[in-house]
């Protein structure tokens, strides 16, 4: 269980046991019920904390942010934090990782946006699969946390392969991964978790547009 979600009172949390299996990303898929909230400390773990439906707020440094879905926060490790509903439930949808400092670089602090204000930009020249990038590019910075936006048809221009691990939720529409040798249908609400240096590859089908939210270690 991850340190401030342990502190979960009145609400639902969906995450599986992956203690000891070698992964560094653990995703959680969160339900608050009205009133209710997440206390607690991130300790030696960051988390990225997104917003899939309804509104929150989270309380950093005794300042209230309120929060809607789109809304994001990055939490640095050993902050308090306090995570609330806002009146009915929230879905929430967490990654955390034990952060690795950089020798000589200060650890960033907390940061709170939405997922509009994040310009979409073409990947590699293809206007119909656009990235947003939530996260500063900054060495601070030990993961990175990407939208990404299909048009329908629309494909990752070649097969890729990373040496860091994916974590991933389709928040809109459908489409097929291929993950190493196999095909997997996935829509909305489908979650992946990509090792690391495993082939992968994804086309958009349907009549809206495909968005998911990865997590990169």
């Amino acid at each position: 269980m991850c340190q401030f979600v342990a502190g979960l009172g009145k609400g639902h949390l969906q995450c599986p046991d992956l203690a000891g299996d070698g992964r560094a990303v653990r995703q959680l898929l969160i339900t608050l019920e009205k009133d209710g909230q997440c206390v607690g400390n991130t300790g030696v773990n960051q988390y990225f904390v997104y917003v899939v439906e309804g509104a929150a707020s989270i309380m950093l440094d005794e300042k209230k942010h309120r929060l809607e879905g789109g809304s994001y926060v990055y939490l640095p490790a050993r902050k308090d934090v306090q995570l609330k509903s806002g009146g009915a439930a929230a879905r929430i949808l967490i990654f955390q990782k034990e952060y690795e400092p950089l020798p000589g670089v200060a650890q960033p602090e907390a940061l709170v946006g939405h997922e509009r204000d994040a310009k979409g930009r073409p990947f590699l020249g293809n206007e119909d699969a656009r990235l947003q990038v939530l996260l500063p590019e900054q060495p601070a910075f030990d993961m990175a946390v990407n939208i990404f936006t299909y048009q329908p048809g629309a494909t990752l221009p070649f097969v890729e392969t990373h040496i860091m691990e994916h974590g991933l939720m389709m928040l809109r529409g459908q489409g097929v991964y291929r993950l190493d040798a196999d095909w997997h249908p996935v829509q909305i609400g489908d979650v992946i978790w990509m090792a690391p240096y495993c082939p992968q590859w994804f086309v958009a089908m349907g009549k809206t547009p495909r968005v998911t939210s990865i997590t990169k270690t």
